[in-house]
């Protein structure tokens, strides 16, 4: 008897588990790119902030060494860290394609 609604159970569970959903609508795929392009954003802040971090740091380590009489040799040549700015800022624009002219026939 145990056994016999245990199945049915799981197998309703099942049933529901692969029900085919309805598309998302236009307002929906509007905030999800909203969301992942947050989050995105949040990811380059993360990178930016650790970045200025580790200069620090490093900045912090060198000065101590000096201090110290110690010998150190020169950090390697990272890039800069590079500010992703505020949110929702809109990225450079690349310059526009020349439409190409057209033909007479």
């Amino acid at each position: 008897m145990k056994r016999t609604v245990t199945l049915s159970i799981l197998a309703l569970a099942f049933t529901a588990a692969f029900a085919k959903l309805p598309p998302p609508s236009d307002d929906a795929k509007a905030k999800a790119a909203e969301a992942a392009a947050k989050a995105a954003h949040g990811g380059k802040v993360a990178a930016y902030e650790l970045c200025r971090s580790m200069d620090r740091v490093a900045a912090k380590y060198m000065a101590d060494a000096k201090k110290a009489g110690k010998t150190v040799k020169p950090p390697t040549e990272t890039p800069p860290c590079a500010d992703p700015g505020p949110f929702g800022a809109a990225p450079p624009a690349a310059p526009a394609a020349k439409a190409a002219p057209a033909k007479k026939t």
